[in-house]
């Protein structure tokens, strides 16, 4: 028993380092079906839903999302790593503003390709180990289970929070059928801090944790698909195009974090340098500028609209 113990937490450990070797920032696993904290998350996601305040993203009501062992059968194990998108390039344009998440190249490939590379090295080390890799648009209660496995908390904002890299970091899972060593869950650090909440200009925090997204400005100038945006949206976009950063902005554990200054993480010029001449660019030429961007989940089309939305306001 002693000997079984010892290399499952050996491998847990040589896991994560594979993990950090890769490039994320901070690795941490979790066991299947979790602690107690799973449950109310998946609770909280119902009640999320039954107010309606997903407003069109109809993927959040997948079920599969509150059994992660429907993605992966014989699941026993999830690997949860962070990767940091913020580099000392990573800035706004003070007119035309971008979420920093957006500004480099899409995270959704690279921490896919990351995430393979570790999948090659369970291969060799664990070969009897069936894995599958979730980024972002697989039905997985993603926050609940990087939080259950020690990366973070869930803020006040909604979004993870690590105590040396803040927010500033997007997620990747590896779901294995291996039994591994979990790792401790954070607990809250928010405290009485309200600062999100409070500097939301559209009041989307109704409250600590629960965003309604049809105030939010990042749903609006990503998902909203509608011709026109509302006008208490627009408003308050100050000088938001595509996402909003406002609540991390303002958060304290966003100051005083390390940069991760890869070529993965360096701005794209075309953002850097957004001006009104943007809105004379044919299709053509949005599409070709967001090639390989997170953001070309915002049609040409779209961007116009947020561009006009925000010059009509500013």
């Amino acid at each position: 028993m002693i000997n079984i113990s010892q290399n499952k937490i050996q491998l847990s450990k040589k896991l994560k380092e594979r993990a950090l070797f890769e490039g994320f920032a901070i690795s941490g696993i979790a066991e299947i079906p979790g602690s107690s904290r799973l449950k109310l998350r998946t609770n909280a996601l119902d009640r999320w839903l039954s107010h309606n305040y997903h407003s069109e993203m109809k993927w959040m009501e997948a079920e599969r999302r509150k059994n992660i062992e429907s993605l992966l059968k014989g699941a026993k194990s999830v690997l949860s790593v962070g990767y940091n998108y913020i580099s000392e390039q990573t800035k706004n344009n003070k007119r035309y503003k971008v979420g920093k998440f957006g500004q480099a190249k899409d995270y959704h490939k690279v921490i896919s390709k990351k995430l393979k590379n570790i999948g090659k090295w369970i291969n060799q080390e664990i070969p009897d180990c069936k894995w599958k890799i979730c980024v972002d648009s697989s039905p997985l209660l993603e926050k609940a289970w990087a939080e259950e496995s020690g990366l973070g908390w869930i803020g006040k904002h909604s979004n993870l929070i690590n105590k040396n890299y803040g927010s500033w970091f997007t997620l990747g899972f590896i779901i294995l059928t291996k039994d591994l060593m979990p790792d401790k869950p954070y607990q809250s650090l928010c405290g009485k801090c309200d600062k999100c909440i409070e500097q939301c200009p559209t009041k989307a925090i109704v409250e600590p944790f629960v965003i309604k997204a049809d105030l939010c400005i990042a749903y609006h100038t990503i998902e909203n698909r509608n011709k026109t945006i509302p006008e208490k949206i627009k408003k308050n976009l100050n000088g938001w195009i595509a996402g909003c950063d406002i609540c991390q902005d303002v958060c304290p554990w966003n100051k005083d974090i390390p940069y991760n200054n890869t070529f993965e993480n360096t701005p794209k010029e075309w953002i850097k340098n957004l001006d009104i001449n943007s809105l004379s660019w044919d299709d053509k030429k949005w599409e070709k500028n967001l090639k390989g961007s997170t953001l070309k989940r915002i049609k040409p089309w779209m961007w116009r609209r947020n561009i006009k939305a925000m010059l009509k306001n500013y």
